[in-house]
């Protein structure tokens, strides 16, 4: 499957990237600009560092504006009540629209079955294949967002946003020690504020059978000069090494401390 990658680690750590992929698979969208917009931009490259550690990294190429590898299979919604976007968007982040009509129900079930399925069934296998070497493994999910995004949040996200499903998808002493880190960083945190995790962290979290699952929603701001108005011609801007140099030592302390929980 050319449209994932997994590279194998040994450490009883995975790290995920559901939203970085920019393939729109030839799929039809009214804008392939706005179909790309939402991508959790430079999110591999953020956690570059993350092979140093011995984690497994697992990565879908495939844009989320084709099927979105967080969200509900049946297509629920995460948030009920709140805005958002769903398993096969047909908004933006803005309300924007991506397609002129719904997708017929044989087209989403096409999507799930040849992108979303595969993906976590890879995810699983990584997490049984640590399973029988630790008896503890910690799946973390990467993302990213604009830091504002008016129609999603009020006011300017956070630069950590630590989500665990409310306490469910982890063990506290894992909440708790990555909102440590991210606490001593001097910069702005919260735990299960607007992102309480989506469907990877409530899907695979399971304390109980030693999967500990926590996802991490990185306000972009924090590794790049994010414009006020996203263009077409200003957006995305590429990541700016002077706040990645002080991010990614952040975010491998966090990496860290999800390896020093598994340990124990």
């Amino acid at each position: 499957m050319d449209w994932l990658t997994i590279q194998r680690g040994a450490a009883p750590l995975i790290v995920a990237f559901p939203h970085g992929g920019t393939n729109l698979a030839g799929c039809a969208f009214g804008s392939e600009w706005l179909a790309r917009r939402d991508t959790d931009w430079w999110i591999g490259e953020v956690y570059d560092f993350a092979r140093d550690l011995d984690a497994t990294l697992v990565a879908t190429r495939i844009s989320r504006s084709v099927i979105d590898a967080n969200r509900d299979p049946s297509g629920a919604s995460l948030y009920p009540g709140m805005a958002t976007t769903g398993l096969c968007p047909e908004t933006t982040f803005d309300g924007e629209p991506l397609i002129p009509a719904p997708l017929a129900e044989g087209e989403i079930a096409h999507r799930r079955e040849t992108w979303h399925a595969p993906y976590h069934a890879a995810l699983a296998a990584e997490m049984e294949r640590l399973r029988s070497i630790h008896p503890c493994v910690v799946l973390y999910d990467a993302h990213s967002i604009r830091s504002r995004v008016p129609r999603l949040f009020p006011g300017e996200l956070p630069l950590f946003n630590i989500g665990t499903n409310d306490g469910r998808s982890c063990a506290p002493e894992l909440e708790s020690a990555v909102a440590t880190v991210c606490a001593a960083s001097g910069e702005s945190h919260v735990v299960n504020g607007r992102f309480k995790g989506g469907w990877t962290t409530r899907h695979h979290g399971d304390p109980a059978r030693g999967i500990h699952a926590v996802q991490m929603e990185l306000a972009m701001r924090g590794y790049l000069a994010e414009p006020a108005e996203p263009t077409a011609e200003n957006w995305p801007p590429r990541p700016d090494p002077q706040r990645l140099a002080h991010l990614q030592p952040i975010l491998k302390r966090v990496l860290s401390a999800c390896l020093a929980f598994a340990g124990e």
